[in-house]
């Protein structure tokens, strides 16, 4: 095969401007696309500390962001669990984020426009790409342009809506010092306030297939007051994430002759979590690194050692996650239960807000500490710290009993 050195980078945000950025300083000759360029999505905008470690220039970045290590859960009875995190959660504006990364790229070399790519096609020493000023020549493309892109066709299957959520919400002034997950009945997905610099981003997520993004909007602003928000004169936003099947992570392409895709465009985010930020990066440097060594085709098999079999693990779990039952109750409202009374238990979720705790053990983790974790709850309960919660507890060891 020959170098791949004329890259086009259709899409700026995080996976195509890291990209971008790793290959330009390498000497590639890369040219980013982008209607918007920086811009806010609708997203919480925290980076845990596995990305902060992976990537160190996150933690002193020239741009605001908000270090959180408290949060609270909410369960759909209402109950409630705070805890600190032991590794903090940074907590950016997307608009500052992606300008960040689009800035490393252009310092690196990378040449920017802001422009929208209409139309891909193959020629015979590359790709032709077609805006409204201009046509491009590029030797490879590197498609990083979200979930919906009408270019995908060109190169794989559309996202059905069956593998896709609706994010919705507010960006709300004011500063608070706690993450909020808030849990619904019936819903997949949940409702999230993320402390930025100077507001909030409140928002909601679901699956397209179940809820209506005008359903979604009305469940937020019922809970809002419950949160302490007022979204009077707020903006409200939406967007697409992609939220694969399995059998759609596992058979769908994300690279070929010439090609690939990176971060959302291929459907790289958590099923039950909805993190994409270190799925973006963490597939840009993979890319990165094949075109380096010319070696391309190298990379959907990279990415398949790598990090697809979590994604695929949290695919596959992520309906009992929201609707199944677990120790006598919800899921969700063991979970947020359990946190409050179990050191133990708290520190799993510790690790998996921090990033650090993986789907692959996380149930022989959890099966092998339950002991432990329900003798906690029980002594706790007891104890009186958390009132009602006796009965509770005494129900959780009973469970235990039966399985």
């Amino acid at each position: 095969m020959k170098p791949v050195r004329r890259i086009a980078v259709v899409g700026g945000g995080p996976a195509g401007a890291f990209a971008a950025a790793e290959l330009a300083r390498a000497g590639r000759e890369v040219l980013l696309f982008d209607e918007k360029l920086a811009w806010e999505k609708p997203c919480g905008g925290g980076l845990t500390d596995k990305a902060i470690a992976r990537w160190p220039f996150l933690r002193d970045a020239p741009v605001e962001h908000n270090w959180i290590s408290h949060c609270e859960l909410i369960a759909p009875s209402g109950r409630t669990a705070s805890f600190q995190l032991d590794r903090e959660i940074a907590i950016f504006s997307r608009l500052a984020f992606n300008g960040l990364l689009l800035d490393r790229a252009r310092e690196a070399g990378a040449y920017i426009r802001q422009e929208r790519i209409l139309g891909i096609e193959k020629s015979e020493t590359g790709w032709n790409l077609r805006s409204h000023s201009g046509s491009y020549a590029a030797d490879f493309v590197v498609l990083a342009a979200g979930a919906r892109n009408s270019l995908r066709a060109h190169f794989s299957s559309r996202i059905c809506p069956e593998n896709l959520m609706v994010a919705a919400g507010y960006y709300i002034p004011g500063h608070r010092p706690t993450v909020q997950i808030k849990f619904l009945n019936g819903l997949h997905g949940y409702i999230w306030s993320f402390p930025r610099a100077d507001h909030c981003s409140v928002g909601i997520c679901g699956r397209m297939k179940d809820k209506s993004t005008a359903e979604l909007r009305r469940l937020l602003e019922a809970s809002l007051p419950e949160l302490g928000f007022d979204a009077r004169g707020a903006s409200f936003y939406a967007h697409i994430i992609p939220s694969l099947t399995p059998d759609a992570l596992l058979s769908t392409p994300i690279s070929g002759d010439g090609w690939a895709m990176v971060g959302d465009a291929a459907g790289f985010v958590d099923a039950i979590t909805g993190e994409g930020l270190y799925y973006a990066l963490r597939s840009a440097e993979l890319l990165s690194g094949t075109l380096l060594v010319n070696a391309p085709e190298s990379y959907s098999s990279l990415v398949r050692q790598d990090f697809l079999p979590e994604l695929e693990r949290a695919s596959r779990i992520a309906e009992r996650f929201y609707s199944g039952d677990w120790l006598g109750g919800s899921v969700v409202e063991r979970m947020v239960q359990l946190t409050n009374l179990s050191t133990s238990f708290r520190g799993v979720m510790q690790d998996l807000f921090a990033g650090n705790q993986e789907y692959a053990d996380l149930r022989s983790r959890v099966s092998d500490s339950l002991p432990k974790i329900l003798l906690e709850a029980l002594a706790n309960a007891v104890r009186g710290n958390l009132g009602r919660s006796r009965t509770d507890s005494t129900r959780l060891v009973g469970a235990r009993n039966r399985t």
